[in-house]
């Protein structure tokens, strides 16, 4: 076994971790990084990105970049607002105008591979492509991490906390004492698709439709992502191409014309989801972050913009716990870190309910279905509802 002392031992690599691991190293404070994935794995495993204007400036402004090439401005697509499309027509909302703030596309895979560069370039202890992560000890004041690398190596890292930022399928959260968890189930999922097709919008739609819900969002000039409302239980390969586009068509058709610009369909998928709360985030020397602890419903793209505001959170009270020997301080991190968390649970599944067509009995759809109608029509048609909406969408400030 071969072991290694550090401060902050980090379970997961990802965007959560890596983030997580370059505010550390910018207070001067030791961690390790390991991740059971390979790069190659994380870095090719697409994702979409909507980033809050506070989750640009954490990476453009905390070192992340060489001044001056900071990629998620200049790759990254700026968006200054959305359109909500319903009975066939579209509405701008604003959020220049209305919140003076935008937010950016620019998908995870690529936060990932700029935080991952930062923390090379910085000399950071990666280890990805481990096996048998265990974490030990967390009743004592060195807890343990233990793993065995590609060549079944063991190796052990001692440290003063454990961080587990290793995901929705977490082996961290099970190892919080006392610990409540809050669901809430959804009956349906997104059919999701990558597609070559130039942009059908300058924007993302939000669309309601008596067919369900569907969102268009874009990837480049020429790869766009775009998604529907589906039974979790679709089995995506029995679509074609022409079916696919046969329903989102039908989802976006209106009278003021509007079409999808069409293209063979590269990548097809279906998502599940749901929302998931895990309370305490912290027991002892052990701290969650991201998803491990929480998850939303993609509506609301709050996701990623969540576990940046964790670690933002996070690495100010470990510094403050480690660099000025305050442990006290860590006591501060799961109220702080909830009350954005539960903000963004509640937008999430208010911009779920409004958009979603619901299953269930004819006689409880139809009601359901003009009740959204007049709530969509009511949101639009009002500068404090828009607002709220695009402040919801723009991000809040970091408690």
């Amino acid at each position: 076994m071969t072991m290694t002392r550090t401060q902050v031992a980090i379970v997961g690599g990802g965007p959560a971790g890596l983030m997580l691991s370059h505010l550390l190293h910018g207070s001067g404070i030791e961690c390790v990084v390991v991740d059971n994935r390979t790069v190659e794995e994380i870095r090719t495993t697409h994702r979409a990105g909507i980033l809050e204007r506070d989750s640009v400036r954490l990476l453009a402004e905390t070192g992340v970049y060489a001044s001056g090439h900071e990629r998620v401005i200049t790759h990254g697509d700026r968006h200054g607002g959305i359109y909500l499309r319903f009975g066939g027509e579209s509405h701008h909302i604003d959020f220049e105008e209305l919140v003076g703030a935008s937010v950016w596309l620019y998908p995870q895979t690529d936060v990932f591979v700029d935080l991952h560069a930062a923390r090379v370039r910085d000399g950071g202890d990666l280890r990805y492509g481990i096996t048998d992560t265990a974490v030990h000890d967390l009743d004592t004041d060195l807890p343990r991490v233990t793993y065995a690398d590609a060549d079944g190596q063991v190796h052990q890292v001692t440290a003063d906390l454990v961080v587990g930022a290793d995901g929705s399928r977490s082996i961290c959260r099970d190892l919080v004492a006392g610990h409540d968890r809050y669901f809430r189930e959804y009956p349906f999922a997104w059919f999701g698709i990558l597609c070559e097709a130039p942009r059908s919008s300058p924007e993302l739609i939000y669309a309601r439709s008596d067919r369900g819900f569907a969102l268009i969002s874009q990837r480049t000039d020429t790869v766009q992502r775009m998604y529907f409302q589906c039974d979790p239980t679709e089995d995506a390969s029995a679509w074609s191409d022409d079916r696919i586009w046969g329903e989102l068509q039908a989802r976006l058709a209106g009278p003021d014309g509007f079409e999808l610009s069409e293209g063979p369909v590269i990548e097809r998928t279906v998502l599940p989801f749901r929302s998931f709360v895990q309370t305490p985030m912290r027991s002892g020397r052990l701290l969650l972050a991201g998803d491990a602890a929480h998850t939303v419903p993609p509506t609301g793209a709050k996701g990623l913009n969540l576990a940046l505001a964790d670690t933002r959170v996070l690495a100010e009270v470990v510094e403050r716990a480690l660099g000025k020997g305050d442990l006290d301080a860590l006591d501060d991190y799961t109220d702080r870190a909830l009350a954005r968390v539960w903000k963004a649970q509640h937008f999430s599944y208010w911009m779920t309910t409004m958009l979603h067509r619901a299953p269930g009995q004819r006689e409880h759809r139809d009601f359901d279905e003009l009740r959204q109608l007049g709530e969509l029509t009511s949101l639009v048609s009002s500068e404090a509802g828009a607002t709220y909406l695009a402040e919801g969408y723009t991000g809040w400030p970091t408690p």
